[in-house]
């Protein structure tokens, strides 16, 4: 059993995740609270996913087809036909520091300064350190979904991060040319879908 990214229709996110909790499939959306201000200067407190249209799943890659009948999904990250496993140290980190850091998204990034979070529900977890008005905060990469996440963090929970020979890359998807379509797998057929994103 190992956790993957399903990719779904935008704003179905949490329909989706009710669905895997009907049919008792292992899921976690990780969301996150902001303010929001309309046209008529009403303000709402929103809870909104932390990746936009992703909903994490825990299944046995066997069973992939038991999530791709769930309506609402397009696909399951990964290579092809060979899913691409998010590692469980990640999910759990998101998980405890859900509630208890400040978590927002942000930009994905790739170059800047490394850091390791030493202490708190996320320790151990590396990142990029920004600094926003007087906060620090570490940004998260989460590779396979090639999405972000900045944590608001005290400095004296930081450190460096441990050197290393270079970035692991995990699975990403890319903006492709105007014909192209996503392609999933049930079994041995493919499913394609007319979005604007594909898989590499």
């Amino acid at each position: 059993m190992s956790w993957f990214a399903a990719y779904t229709h935008s704003h179905h996110e949490k329909r989706v995740a009710s669905h895997f909790a009907e049919r008792q499939i292992e899921s976690f959306l990780p969301l996150y609270s902001t303010r929001h201000r309309w046209k008529n200067r009403c303000t709402m407190n929103l809870e909104l996913p932390l990746f936009r249209s992703y909903v994490f799943v825990r299944i046995d890659p066997r069973e992939r087809v038991r999530v791709l009948e769930v309506p609402g999904v397009l696909l399951l990250v990964g290579f092809g036909r060979n899913l691409a496993p998010l590692p469980d140290f990640e999910i759990e980190a998101l998980r405890s520091g859900l509630g208890q850091r400040k978590i927002e998204p942000h930009p994905y990034l790739i170059i800047g300064e490394r850091v390791r979070i030493k202490a708190g529900p996320m320790m151990g977890m590396e990142g990029v350190l920004v600094r926003k008005k007087n906060n620090f905060r570490v940004v998260l990469a989460i590779d396979v979904i090639m999405q972000c996440v900045a944590v608001e963090v005290d400095a004296d929970d930081l450190g460096p991060a441990v050197q290393c020979a270079g970035r692991s890359v995990l699975p990403s998807i890319v903006l492709p040319s105007k014909n192209s379509a996503v392609e999933s797998y049930a079994g041995d057929k493919p499913n394609r879908h007319s979005q604007s994103y594909r898989l590499l």
